[in-house]
């Protein structure tokens, strides 16, 4: 299966198809673009052809084995709602095409993150549908993002070889690459402090998530208050932020600072204190670093995790396992950035800038 046959069905260029599968920060002047090629790719069980990648760089590489990989996306329902976890997909699509490797199957399940919802759900049910849907193409599995334990156990079941990318860890029951939430949250927080910031806010997921953990945390050991009505539980997307800025809007005496759990949220809160031209105006720092964290306004102070690096580590390590090269539980940790923007102040300047 050539790159043309891909780039006919999807309608583009054998060139873009080609920089799409090779480059994850390569942006298509339409958003679906990249999307449409990856289902054409997965649609025609593409894998690259290294007669002709070696004719290109001069190169005698022999063949290498050549594995199924499925991915599942937690944290979510469509390819749009959280940018962060995009552009991890982007980078595991590149690593498994760059390894001459087949992209079967993507799935996106915000169920499978939800520990409230998978206590109802028939697990094993769904678990088997989704394998079922690979038709037997199941080399290996990566999960990206929260993933429920029982998930992860009924998954065990079908996958022998299964590798997660996240923020949360699965305390050694499956391989993974994580950027630690609680680390992260810890930075962010931390921020805040040297700041002057006392009254600082929560805005994202509180059970069984690390982020919060670190928040508090933080706030624990500088003897901060935690103020209940600080703290809004969200399912951390753009119009959940903008909710929960249009609560604390309201306060009377609502936090100087926030910590977002994800820069989608925080877009929705600086957008709804835009749109509204509120006078409250807090500091608002975030974890991911996501694109468009550098191009709202004020751009947003972030925690940058290493997207592109995480997915080229869980690649790495999922070929490692199903090829027998490992089989000790294994977990390789990554860590996160503080990025500066105009979106956080001291507590004596009282605004962004």
């Amino acid at each position: 299966m050539s790159l043309k046959a891909i780039a006919d069905l999807a309608g583009v260029s054998a060139s873009t198809v080609s920089r799409v599968l090779n480059d994850p920060d390569y942006r298509c002047k339409d958003s679906k673009t990249r999307d449409r090629i990856w289902d054409t790719a997965m649609k025609l069980n593409y894998k690259p052809n290294i007669a002709a990648r070696n004719l290109r760089l001069g190169s005698n590489q022999t063949v290498p084995d050549s594995y199924y990989i499925n991915v599942l996306v937690t944290r979510m329902d469509d390819s749009g709602a959280d940018p962060f976890f995009t552009e991890i997909l982007h980078s595991v699509e590149t690593e498994i095409h760059k390894n001459m490797c087949i992209l079967s199957k993507v799935w996106y399940i915000s169920t499978f993150s939800d520990d409230k919802k998978c206590q109802s759900a028939d697990i094993s049910s769904m678990v088997n549908e989704i394998y079922e849907q690979s038709k037997g193409r199941a080399d290996g599995l990566v999960i990206i993002g929260k993933c429920n334990a029982k998930v992860l156990k009924e998954l065990h079941k079908r996958y022998n070889n299964i590798v997660s990318v996240n923020r949360n860890s699965t305390n050694y029951e499956i391989d993974e690459v994580i950027c630690d939430g609680k680390k992260i949250a810890t930075i962010a927080t931390e921020y805040l402090t040297k700041l002057g910031h006392s009254r600082i806010g929560y805005i994202g997921a509180c059970h069984n998530e690390a982020r919060y953990k670190g928040f508090i945390n933080v706030l624990q050991k500088h003897e901060l208050d935690i103020d209940p009505e600080y703290i809004i539980e969200t399912n951390q997307t753009e119009v959940e932020g903008y909710d929960a800025m249009a609560k604390l809007n309201k306060m009377s005496e609502p936090p100087t600072a926030i910590y977002c759990a994800n820069d989608i949220t925080a877009v929705g809160m600086i957008k709804y204190v835009n749109r509204h031209k509120s006078s409250y105006h807090p500091s608002i720092i975030a974890s991911d670093d996501i694109e468009l964290a550098g191009y709202i306004t004020p751009m947003l102070t972030t925690v940058s995790l290493p997207k592109i690096e995480m997915g080229r580590f869980a690649i790495s390590l999922l070929i490692d396992r199903i090829k027998g090269g490992h089989k000790s539980t294994t977990k390789i940790e990554l860590e996160g950035k503080l990025v500066v923007r105009n979106s956080c102040y001291n507590i004596i300047d009282g605004d962004w800038t």
